[in-house]
Formats: structure tokens, C-alpha cells, sequence
């Protein structure tokens, strides 16, 4: 137990620790070179304790800051007895505590009267790391050498003075060398800004204080977030979700499987059962797990909470090493924000389960990296362009979701980069950036839109790639809501030429020419309620803003129109009638045959009779008595009637389902996205 605080003091502790955070983030903010961390703000910024708690960060990037302490454990492990005034560290490997390469970390003690105090860390996305591709985000990696320059935890700067050695190393393996060296600066210059802050909050109040409102902060974080998880009905609740993969060519979906378990003021969340690892980009750290639990229990039941150690405290998380979840050498690490969001959709759902006013219908689900890269011979500089387009979240049970905004794990980094900062400094011209049509998913409540964006190369060449996902297995929708539009890129050649991928979401250096046009379009979020419940002239209004063509409200809203176009009720409502006829329902059973296949990765399989014309390899989505749907691929299996369909025991516990209870199916892909079925 900590000691009883003036509470006043309490709160000017707390609040100028914070405030400390934000000059960090401010002089990044400020001298950094690369457009990534100057415009698009990737970094985070916090200060920990002695024994390598988080106590204060600002408005940063939760997918970075909550992940944080796992890297500072790993610095703390190999160098804790050999601290320094004036000694920086540095590392980035996501097999102990990072998340990908190009997320690097720095963490520099600070003592008072002889004594470690607190630690100011940075995380900062390097532009570059090295690696196969530039920006070193490449879709067809097979192993972590090809991502770029693995970074042990080790001493940058010892007592004051630059590691010569590191350094020279350092910006030998990454392009783009001075602008990278420009951001290390910004970032060291952060936190050593920290320390002079901190040194001067220690003169104002004392060490001791400080050190005991820390505790006590943290402590009042904890019993908050307990306070909100006791409300919850305790018990085992269960979904599955999955990253893509592609095997040989074939769509290959790897598993990201979670059972959440509510036990009176504490939850686990256990991973084991995922997909083992791939030598693709598929897999990411346990850092990056935790992070995702984390993120999605503390926005779902309180978001208004101060984020610190004290709130990670009711939470265990439980991963198998070598698995897409928890990743180990030699394995690519660079799936982590796909990762992070799929572990974040999987424990939404379960929490939908429990909380389902709370639960917003799924996000879009993707970082959706984009790279173009190279020497433009023109002029013979060196350029890359770093963009990630933002989609639509999920309608929730007060309003339509967000369009083309940024989700939680991604805090405020920008959701639209500057354009006429990104024209300035690389040969590109954007040529459209809008909300993308139709992309919503159909809801009661509608998911958000995604964004379209079109830019075109003015270099010489490049190489363009691409990671992201949600390409096949689209956001989810809640309480019967439809699915948000999946991700789409491709490149449209000068002569109007166009050319998608093979392995969508998954490319490495596409050779681009000058003239070329790279289109991408980011995912929808997911609807939330019965899309035939949804206010007409909500509907119509949709039409009148762009978001949706009159055939969109036509098929999928039932919406009719008299001969004034204003909309007709009593042509909807039996439009409305007739799509509720038209759904398919079938009544679900258990059977003993194998649940799950796959070459690399690991699908459901859905097991109906051949009369139900659902294609064999199809992929559908059930809608049970859970909020969230379960996707799966159509097994025919002629044992079945024609109003059947089977699955094993666990899958009907992640329905809500009894045996003989019908289930709505909705066709997501007619034809077989694997290899199986119908071309």
C-alpha cells in the first residue's frame, strides 16, 4: 500500500508528469526531418519507474506506447546493474519486446542524489531500416533479414559520449541516411529535454513525492479499470478471426484465435490455439498481443482512464512462442499492426458477448502500409513515400461509424497526410484523396467509410509495396450488421493499363514507371444492426451525401422512391419484406468431422447439404445469438439435409448457438477464395 497523498499534490504530480510527456512529443514534433514523424506524428513518448512500469504518457500512439515496456524490460535485463548518468539505449527487436523493425526505441535513466529515478523512452517509426524494400515494409518477406537492421538492446551513448561504432553501423544500413540520423537526433534531444524537466519537478517537490504519487497514481489506475471489469458477468467467451496469407499462390488465411476469460475483477486472454508461425509476413511479437488486449479492453470499458502500468495490472495474457501471435526467430515480424488490430477485433467480440452496448462493429482492420521507393535518376536523389490511408470504423449502438478516421490503436497520428507537404519533398502528385463509395458496412447503424487515394509517380521508377490485410476476410458487423468493404490496391499503368496482384495486400518492389498511378482503397467499417432496420431517410441521406448510389440503397436497403424521389414507404417496406424472404437460414448442427484446414494457415470449415446453393469453397459469415459473426468456408456433405448446417461444439460457443437453432448466412465471397470450389 502506498502512503496517503495530499490529493492536490497528487494531481500536480500527475499532471506534470504528463506534461513533461507532451514537450518530448512537442520537440520531435519540431525537429524531426522525415515527413512520417513531423506531419504523420509516429511516435510515442512516456516515462517509467525503476522497476520499468509505464507512469505517464501523453496523447500518443497506443499501438507503440502500450507495447513499450516489453522493450524496456529487455534494456532493463541486460543492463540494469550497469546504469549511468548520461547513458541512452537503444533497440528494436521485436523478438524481445519490440514490434517491427522500423519502430525503434531509446530509454535514458535519469538519477537523483545517486539513485535511478525515472526513465524518459521514445518509440519512433524510422522511415527506413533497411531490407529488402524501401521503407523496409515488404509483403513477401520469408524471414526477418530481409526486413532490415535487427537491433539488440545496447548502449548508443555511455555517459555522455556517442557509441562511434553504433552509429557508424547504424546509418551504413538504412537508406536515406541523413534524414534518419535527423530523427535519432530529434529523439534523443527528447529525452534529454525529459530529464531537465524532471530534474526540475524534483527541485520543486522532491524526489519522494514524486515517487509516491507515481505509486499511488497507478495504484488508483488499477482499482478503476478493476472497478469496471467486476460489472462484467464472469465466464469463457470465444471468437476467431484471421490475417491473410497466401501459400503458393493460394488464399491461406493464418488463425488468430482467442478465448477471454472474466473472473471476478480480472480477465485473461488466451491465444494459445493460433496459427503457427509463417515464413511470411504474417506473424508479429507478443508485445504487440498484449498490446491489442490491452487496447481493446481499456477503450471498451474505460476510455476515460489515465493509461499507466496500474492498468495492466488486472489483466494475463496468455501466448505459445513460435506462433503468429507470439513470434520467434527466424520469422518476419512485420505483420505487427495487422496483428495488433486482428487480436483487437477478436477481443471486441468476445467482449460484444458480455457488453454488447459498449461494442462497436469492427474497425477496418489495417495499417495499410503503402511504400514507393527509389533513385530518381533525374535528379539522382534518393526518395521514399510512406502512405497508410485510413478506413472506416464500425457503427456502434448510438451512431454511424466514423469514415476514413484513424482507430483507437493508431491514437492521433494523422489520418490524412499533408499533400502539399508530400508533394513538396518526393516526386509524387496526389490525385485524389476522398471517401471511398459504397464502402460502409450495411447496419442499422452503418460502418464508416474507407478513403480512396490516387498518386501518382513523377520519378524516373520505383518500387512500389504493400502490407495490409482485410483484403479477402472483411470487417466484421455486429447484431446481424453487414461487412465493410475489403481493402483494395492496385496500379494503373500511364496507358490506362490496369494491374492488380496476385497475392492482394502482400507485394514486395512492383516496378513502378514514371506516369503510373497507385490507387488505394482502405477497407469500410462494419454495420451494426439489421441493415433493414435502418431509418429510410437515413438511407436516402447517404444517397444525397455520396456515401451511397441509388442502386447500393436499392439492394441493399430496400429503399424505393416515388415518381417525386422522395421516398416511398409503403415500396420500401415490402422491398424490405422481400430481402427478408430472400436471406438464407439454416439450422445449425454438431458433427465430428475436421473443423479446420489449411496448408500453411488453418479456416473453418462450414459443413451444408449441396441443396442449400451455397457454393462449395464459398466464404459466409453465421450470425448467431452472439453479436459477432462466424466466418467460415462451405463444405458440401451429403450425409446433411438441405437445411442444415455443421459445425464442431466450440464453433457453436462462439454463435451463442444451440443444436437445431437457425442461423442466418451471409455469402461474403460466391466463389472459392482458396483454390477450392467454383472459379
Amino acid at each position: 500500500m502506498t502512503k496517503t497523498l495530499n490529493p492536490i499534490d497528487l494531481e500536480i504530480v500527475t499532471e506534470g508528469l504528463i506534461s513533461i510527456v507532451r514537450e518530448m512529443r512537442q520537440t520531435i514534433f519540431r525537429t524531426a526531418h522525415s515527413p512520417v514523424i513531423a506531419d504523420a506524428q509516429d511516435f510515442s513518448c512516456a516515462l517509467f519507474d525503476p522497476q520499468g512500469q509505464m507512469v505517464a504518457q501523453g496523447r500518443d500512439m497506443p499501438g507503440h506506447v502500450i507495447a513499450m515496456p516489453a522493450s524496456v524490460a529487455e534494456i532493463f535485463a541486460d543492463f540494469a546493474d550497469e546504469m549511468r548518468p548520461g547513458d541512452l539505449y537503444i533497440v528494436n527487436d521485436p523478438y524481445r519486446g519490440g514490434s517491427h523493425l522500423n519502430d525503434v526505441t531509446l530509454i535514458t535513466p535519469v538519477f537523483v542524489d545517486g539513485e535511478l529515478f525515472l526513465f524518459p523512452c521514445v518509440r519512433m517509426h524510422w522511415a527506413d531500416i533497411g531490407g529488402m524494400t524501401p521503407g523496409s515494409v515488404s509483403g513477401q518477406a520469408t524471414e526477418i533479414l530481409q526486413e532490415g537492421l535487427r537491433i539488440p538492446p545496447i548502449k548508443l551513448i555511455e555517459q555522455g559520449r556517442p557509441n562511434a561504432a553504433a552509429y557508424a553501423i547504424l546509418f551504413a544500413n538504412v537508406r536515406m541516411a541523413d534524414e534518419r540520423r535527423g530523427d535519432l537526433e530529434s529523439c534523443i534531444a527528447a529525452c534529454f529535454t525529459a530529464e531537465r524537466r524532471l530534474r526540475e519537478l524534483v527541485g520543486r517537490y522532491g524526489a519522494q513525492l514524486l515517487l509516491d504519487s507515481v505509486a499511488a497514481n497507478m495504484d488508483r489506475t488499477e482499482q478503476r479499470l478493476r472497478d469496471r471489469i467486476r460489472q462484467l458477468p464472469d465466464g469463457v467467451y470465444r471468437y476467431e478471426d484471421y490475417l491473410d496469407l497466401y501459400t503458393d499462390g493460394r488464399y491461406d488465411p493464418a488463425l488468430v484465435r482467442c478465448v477471454l476469460t472474466i473472473d471476478g475483477d480480472e480477465i485473461d486472454a488466451d491465444f494459445r490455439g493460433s496459427s503457427t508461425q509463417v515464413a511470411a509476413v504474417v506473424n508479429s511479437s507478443r508485445a504487440m498481443t498484449v498490446a491489442g488486449v490491452f487496447i481493446a479492453v481499456k477503450s471498451a470499458l474505460d476510455p476515460g482512464g489515465l493509461v499507466n502500468h496500474g492498468a495492466f495490472r488486472p489483466l494475463r495474457v496468455h501466448t505459445e512462442p513460435g506462433t503468429v501471435v507470439h513470434v520467434a526467430y527466424p520469422a518476419p515480424a512485420n505483420a505487427h499492426s495487422e496483428v495488433r488490430k486482428r487480436v483487437i477485433s477478436a477481443v471486441m467480440a468476445t467482449l460484444s458477448q458480455v457488453a454488447p452496448d459498449l461494442i462497436a462493429a469492427d474497425q477496418f482492420g489495417t495499417t495499410f502500409q503503402n511504400l514507393i521507393g527509389g533513385v530518381d535518376q533525374r535528379t539522382g536523389r534518393s526518395y521514399l513515400y510512406y502512405d497508410y490511408p485510413a478506413g472506416g470504423n464500425g457503427g456502434f449502438l448510438e451512431s454511424d461509424g466514423p469514415s476514413a478516421m484513424n482507430p483507437v490503436d493508431l491514437g492521433d497520428i494523422s489520418t490524412i497526410q499533408s499533400v502539399e507537404r508530400l508533394e513538396t519533398e518526393i516526386p509524387i502528385v496526389v490525385d485524389a484523396s476522398e471517401l471511398r463509395l459504397g464502402s460502409c458496412g450495411d447496419g442499422a447503424r452503418r460502418g464508416g467509410l474507407g478513403s480512396r487515394r490516387e498518386t501518382r509517380l513523377l520519378a524516373s521508377n520505383g518500387a512500389y509495396s504493400v502490407q495490409t490485410d482485410r483484403t479477402t476476410v472483411p470487417p466484421y458487423g455486429l447484431h446481424r450488421g453487414g461487412p465493410g468493404a475489403p481493402t483494395v490496391t492496385f496500379v494503373r499503368r500511364a496507358d490506362g493499363e490496369r494491374v492488380d496482384f496476385d497475392t492482394p495486400g502482400k507485394v514486395a518492389g512492383f516496378a513502378m514507371r514514371s506516369g503510373d498511378v497507385l490507387v488505394m482503397e482502405s477497407a469500410g467499417g462494419g454495420g451494426w444492426g439489421d441493415p433493414l432496420d435502418r431509418e429510410p431517410a437515413a438511407v436516402a441521406d447517404d444517397v444525397t451525401q455520396g456515401y451511397l448510389d441509388a442502386d447500393d440503397a436499392q439492394h441493399r436497403y430496400g429503399l424505393r422512391f416515388d415518381a417525386d424521389g422522395r421516398v416511398d414507404a409503403a415500396a420500401t417496406a415490402a422491398a424490405r419484406q422481400e430481402l427478408r424472404r430472400q436471406r438464407t437460414w439454416l439450422r445449425v448442427s454438431t458433427t465430428g468431422r475436421q473443423p479446420y484446414t489449411g496448408e500453411r494457415g488453418r479456416r473453418r470449415l462450414a459443413y451444408v447439404g449441396p441443396g442449400t446453393g451455397l457454393a462449395e469453397g464459398a466464404l459466409v459469415e453465421i450470425h448467431g445469438p452472439h453479436p459477432a459473426p462466424l466466418r467460415a468456408w462451405v463444405r458440401h456433405d451429403p450425409d446433411l439435409t438441405d437445411d442444415q448446417l455443421a459445425l464442431d461444439d466450440d464453433g457453436l460457443q462462439i454463435l451463442g448457438a444451440e443444436p437445431d437453432e437457425r442461423t442466418f448466412v451471409r455469402v461474403l465471397a460466391d466463389r472459392g477464395t482458396t483454390g477450392e470450389g467454383p472459379a
